[in-house]
């Protein structure tokens, strides 16, 4: 509620048995309790516990009323119109008994008032309605009560500790209310529609009072506002439920706040202390996240559903808010992202999202990696001799500690009690750690990083490494057996002559090429690719320029 509604009709005018009053007549100072049927009598049949303000000649009261006579006989009632009485009291609208009668009520007070005819309607009466010399009853009810000097009153029941920011003029808010009159009865309650109520402040979309009321709150903050009619609905009211002339009380709890020129508001949370690089768009990012609204209503977690979320930065696979708030960020880093709605799920939201929402995450990024990385090697110990380099066929006997960036322990041979051994260069191992294997010796020890492309890629290992993940290799060389050299193997048929490759290489070009080799056919028992393979000797795709290894009756040809 609270908004200007258009084609406003005011409802028919009821009865006004009351406007009528006797010229010249007197108003003699009301008389409380008992007394003659010649004085005004007064009894208090309810009076509330709270009282904040009474009836003052001046003031503007909406009541409801029952008039009968000594007999009981009814002859006017606003209950029965269903449309309290409104009136100035203390400028002759009224009959002069009911003028004073209704001086210092409160609110949801109920007073019997007992009117002689002096201060009625006196010797003349009412036609067909009101006998001459008439004392009137009136059950009275007073519902509403304002004066025109009235101003926008506030009562703020509950503040945040924190509050950033308050609402100005131009802002957009999101808040829940319920709406009563000043007797409490409630006419409206966006709690019943279970959905807030959104909307500008300070450009005319709401009645002047609630635009005013609403001015200076803070998300989180708890208030009611009290408006008069003429910063309402007037005197003609909504045409619906909201009387003409009645006064407005809005219980108020502001859940969202944000302008149209909001950016985003980054809170750094953590930052780790060395931070070798920095998030840019085109990396993929893998990090975990509390979603929440403004007011702290949770909609979404990566830790729920125990999986970190992974993207693309900066090329618009996420809301535009977090493609810039996850731009700059550390592995490790934890930091808070505030974004409006326009860089959000906008004005209609999403799934448990409401329209218009300003969404609160707090980040934890875990590891991040961009698709052109490669590996990253950085020797942590090399021993004084280190001449022997492992390479492509050699066998290598290896401790290793495999973790996430975030340090988290996926796998560790020391635990084990056993090295990883393998044949380097056969696919044995990730890609990545093929080659960060490569040119260790004995004894080194390095950390090898491996991006998610050369180690497990998007898929991951179910259960073990996640997917997408960046791994790190803590790792120790412990033995290192050579491998035969690349080339290829010749079983010679006979005894290898001490200038073997002189004799081989024909065009003495220092080079032996296939042909060259295969030339001597009548002494190569059999040709073996080295590690690959046993080959033909008749197939003509071999790589054409070799380096010789000897040794007894073995010749290694190797590639250059």
């Amino acid at each position: 509620m609270a908004f200007r509604a258009r084609g406003w009709r005011p409802p028919p005018p009821p009865l006004l048995l009351l406007l009528l009053w006797v010229t010249g007549q007197a108003a003699p100072v009301a008389g409380l309790g008992l007394g003659s049927d010649t004085e005004l009598q007064i009894e208090r049949r309810f009076v509330p516990d709270e009282c904040p303000r009474t009836v003052l000649s001046g003031d503007f009261v909406r009541y409801h009323y029952v008039g009968t006579f000594p007999d009981g006989q009814k002859f006017d009632s606003s209950y029965d119109r269903d449309s309290t009485f409104n009136v100035f009291v203390g400028k002759g609208q009224l009959i002069a008994g009911m003028d004073q009668a209704l001086v210092g009520m409160c609110v949801n007070e109920r007073r019997f008032v007992k009117i002689p005819p002096k201060l009625a309607y006196g010797s003349e009466g009412v036609s067909g309605v009101i006998p001459p010399n008439s004392v009137l009853h009136f059950d009275v009810l007073l519902m509403d009560i304002w004066n025109s000097e009235d101003q926008v009153q506030i009562h703020t029941y509950f503040k945040p500790p924190s509050c950033p920011r308050t609402i100005q003029v131009s802002d957009f808010v999101r808040y829940h209310y319920n709406g009563t009159f000043l007797d409490g009865t409630l006419f409206d309650s966006s709690h019943n529609r279970m959905k807030t109520y959104d909307t500008y402040v300070g450009i005319g979309w709401l009645i002047p009072g609630m635009d005013k009321g609403l001015l200076g709150m803070c998300v989180g903050e708890k208030r009611t506002i009290t408006i008069p009619p003429f910063l309402a609905y007037g005197e003609d009211g909504d045409g619906k439920d909201i009387p003409g002339q009645a006064s407005l009380v809005f219980d108020v709890a502001l859940l969202d706040l944000h302008n149209p020129k909001d950016g985003i508001s980054i809170e750094n949370k953590v930052v780790p202390e060395n931070c070798e690089r920095r998030s840019q768009s085109g990396d993929f990012l893998r990090y975990h996240y509390n979603g929440t609204l403004l007011d702290g209503t949770f909609f979404d977690s990566s830790y729920s559903r125990n999986r970190t979320f992974d993207t693309y930065i900066g090329q618009g696979y996420v809301i535009a808010g977090m493609d810039e708030g996850l731009l700059g960020v550390c592995i490790g880093e934890k930091r808070r992202i505030v974004v409006p709605p326009h860089l959000g799920y906008g004005e209609e939201g999403r799934g448990n999202i409401p329209g218009s929402a300003v969404l609160v995450f707090d980040i934890h990024v875990i590891d991040f990696h961009n698709p052109s990385d490669s590996i990253s090697i950085t020797s942590r110990y090399k021993p004084p001799d280190c001449s022997v380099l492992s390479k492509k066929g050699d066998y290598l006997k290896y401790h290793y500690n495999a973790s996430l960036l975030d340090g988290t322990l996926l796998d560790s041979t020391w635990n084990l009690g056993k090295t990883y051994n393998i044949v380097l260069g056969f696919g044995q191992v990730v890609l990545g750690m093929d080659m960060g294997l490569r040119e260790m010796c004995v004894g080194e020890k390095r950390t090898v990083i491996i991006p998610p492309h050369l180690g497990y890629g998007e898929a991951g290992v179910d259960g073990e490494v996640p997917g997408s993940a960046v791994l790190v290799f803590d790792i120790e060389l412990l033995e290192l057996v050579a491998g035969l050299p690349e080339g290829y193997m010749f079983i010679w048929n006979g005894e290898v002559s001490a200038n073997l490759f002189e004799e081989i290489d024909k065009d003495g070009d220092g080079e032996v090429l296939l042909e060259e080799a295969l030339a001597s056919r009548s002494q190569l028992l059999y040709l073996m690719a080295c590690p690959v393979p046993l080959v033909s000797s008749s197939q003509s795709t071999f790589t054409p320029r070799w380096h010789p290894a000897k040794g007894n009756s073995l010749l290694v040809l190797t590639l250059r």
